[in-house]
Order: C-alpha cells, then structure tokens, then sequence
C-alpha cells in the first residue's frame, strides 16, 4: 500500500505548491490534500505513478497472476532451486 506521508489543506497546497512539488521530488512523498477535512486529491511523484500503473498491470493479467500463484506453491513446499544451480548448470 501506498504510505501516504502528508495530509494538507488544499488551501495550503495552493499557495505552497511550488514547495510542495520540490519536497515530492526529494522525498518520493505522497500528500493527500483535503477540503474541509475530505481528502479531494493525491499528489505523487511520477515515478510511484508509473510503479502504481505497472502494478495494476501486472494484475490485471490474468497469466502472470497465474504464474505468481505457481511460483507461490512451488516456494511454499520447498520446491526451490539456487542462484547456482539456476546459472551454473
């Protein structure tokens, strides 16, 4: 789940949004912003947009949700193999 760092007035984000954007850009924060008390929007960066995007994705696949369900059974039981063996044989 998304870590929601910092919950604002929109009010405040209208007047420090250039301060805001450059926190967001050194931090990697994500800031809900409210209306009277009501969380209305959510700012983000576009590096955890696109992670978001690639995740929704990958689970809207209906074959890779499949293969991860498979690959979940086979760690589950043990059924495991090493970097090496993977890479050395």
């Amino acid at each position: 789940m998304i870590d929601i760092q910092k919950i604002i007035p929109v009010t405040k984000a209208k007047k420090e949004l250039l301060d805001i954007i450059k926190q967001m850009g050194e931090e990697d924060a994500t800031i809900t912003v409210t209306k009277n008390g009501v969380a209305v929007g959510v700012l983000m960066t576009p590096d955890r947009y696109e992670g978001i995007m690639e995740t929704i994705e990958i689970l809207g696949d209906p074959k890779t949700l499949k293969a991860l369900a498979a690959s979940r059974r086979d760690f589950s039981t043990g059924r495991t193999r090493t970097h090496e063996q993977v890479w050395m044989t």
